[in-house]
């Protein structure tokens, strides 16, 4: 190869109890993508503020282009040519396209005014050159987010980056947009442009990665060729254990129904559900995104009306139009955005955990820190949600953690059945298996749970059986030992049904 673009070197940082990254090395060279994985709290976020400039390091030093350098701050670091494309998109909204994309440095006339027409004219062959079909007059707020993306990253090589530093860039893409993306960052590969990749999804790091580098506890436990290692190997470099102990799956189900769904229909988005779920039992509803599975969870928990269909709770037939009365009869949801749908961030562990109990807990309207404490400190110890601290804001957790106080907020109300959007979205493989024995321990002590999840090891690994949607309507039902990968995918894409389990 040749010298590296970027190489940092033993780099170290602390923060008051904790070491976030001990002698960390990083290189990345041109034309390179290299994967970056480790659970939440590994240091990989650390590291990308460090060499994004938005913190200093303690120890080690940073070269660029082989030259040693102290990068003073993300100016610093876009004028160098170092740009982060964040998991949370930088966008303004209100502004356009070209806009946005030469916001600070854009063109002038003569007389010192605004030049619309050479902004206009300049962002359109930038976007023509990446191949990038967007309307440079429309507000960025109204584009998908993968094209606010797409915009993201074609303002960062606008001023010349030659490093993207991208941190996870396909939380929010649907399967079609991932491939899009892949194809870009192929493409900018190929003009020598390096690219680092942080995900959770290591079946993506190791689609798109030529090298990968594992993280954990703050340490570089090694950098290797994707080819040379395995996605089992990764994770036992991550976690300290093999990949087949991350789905436990101990729970037997039983016989009654808890949930039945007979022909739920919302004009123009879902028609005709039906499906059953049994005590103990997790029900995973697998489809391509589009199919119209979150939109049954939000009917289901009343967020949404339905036209017609009926919904029944240990065989009585309920009405449900609001999520008060989804509660009443003992549903839990668990939305797909935690942050956006679930959570208080900055409120503290304690009050986003006990928000769901507070007519038990202050019957009169008064609140007592003891009662609080007495009430959420059981559920912290029960799922194990670190640190244990109530009064830590619920923002300052890890994703995992986060998840966990969710799941808290609605153990509390001792909920029958729990629906779960995308349960284990971007949280790293560790919390991953947490959250997945969680479930498989909610399962055993009588829960019925509907799982939502886009992640096929995820849907074959815990589910006992398997709906999959297309089109709004459920297309095929799978037993555990008859769903494949294969087999899903087949009915989620328009194959041939799969025969009942």
């Amino acid at each position: 190869m040749t010298e590296p673009l970027l190489r940092a070197e033993g780099i170290s940082k602390a923060f008051p109890g904790v070491q976030a990254l001990d002698r960390v090395t990083l290189e990345i060279f041109p034309g390179e993508i290299h994967g970056l994985v480790g659970e939440n709290g590994a240091g990989k976020s650390t590291l990308i503020r460090i060499l994004a400039g938005a913190i200093p390091r303690d120890a080690g030093r940073i070269l660029w282009q082989g030259q040693p350098v102290e990068i003073a701050d993300p100016r610093h670091a876009r004028r160098m040519g170092i740009a982060v494309i964040h998991q949370e998109l930088s966008l303004l909204p209100n502004l356009t396209v070209a806009e946005n994309l030469f916001l600070g440095r854009e063109p002038r006339t003569r007389w010192g005014g605004l030049n619309r027409r050479a902004m206009e004219a300049e962002a359109r062959r930038i976007l023509r050159g990446l191949d990038l079909d967007l309307d440079v007059r429309a507000p960025a707020g109204s584009l998908p987010f993968a094209q606010r993306q797409m915009l993201e990253i074609a303002r960062a090589l606008s001023e010349n980056a030659r490093l993207l530093i991208m941190d996870e860039p396909t939380s929010a893409l649907s399967e079609r947009e991932i491939h899009r993306l892949f194809q870009l960052l192929r493409d900018l590969k190929g003009r020598g442009v390096a690219i680092l990749f942080i995900s959770h999804r290591l079946e993506e790091v190791f689609q798109i990665a030529d090298r990968i580098t594992v993280l954990r506890d703050g340490r570089q436990i090694g950098t290797f060729p994707i080819a040379e290692v395995t996605p089992s190997a990764v994770v036992r470099m991550m976690v300290g254990r093999e990949m087949r102990e991350m789905f436990a799956k101990t729970a037997t189900p039983g016989t009654e129904v808890l949930l039945e769904v007979r022909g739920l229909t919302r004009e123009g988005v879902f028609h005709e559900v039906s499906f059953e779920v049994r005590r103990g039992e997790i029900v995973g509803l697998a489809g391509l995104v589009g199919a119209g599975r979150t939109e049954v969870a939000r009917a289901l928990f009343g967020l949404d009306p339905v036209d017609r269909g009926e919904i029944r709770i240990e065989g009585r037939r309920v009405r449900i139009r609001s999520p008060i009365e989804a509660i009443q009869q003992g549903i839990a949801f668990i939305p797909e955005d935690r942050k956006a749908q679930a959570l208080f961030l900055s409120m503290a562990l304690r009050s986003n955990i006990a928000i769901s109990a507070l007519p038990r807990i202050a019957p009169f309207g008064l609140l007592s820190r003891k009662l609080v404490d007495a009430t959420v400190i059981p559920y912290i110890r029960h799922l194990d949600i670190r640190p244990p601290r109530p009064g830590m804001l619920v923002r300052h957790l890890s994703g995992g953690n986060q998840q966990k106080a969710v799941l808290a907020r609605w153990l509390v109300l001792q909920p029958k059945i729990l629906i779960m959007d995308e349960p284990t979205r971007g949280i790293d493989v560790g919390a991953k298996a947490e959250i997945h024995a969680l479930m498989d321990r909610l399962a055993r002590e009588g829960k019925a749970i509907l799982m939502i999840s886009s992640e096929l090891p995820e849907i074959l690994g815990i589910s006992d059986r398997i709906l999959v949607m297309r089109e709004g309507r459920i297309v095929g039902e799978l037993s555990r030992a008859q769903a494949t990968a294969d087999r899903i995918l087949a009915l989620a894409m328009g194959g041939r049904h799969a025969p009942a389990a």
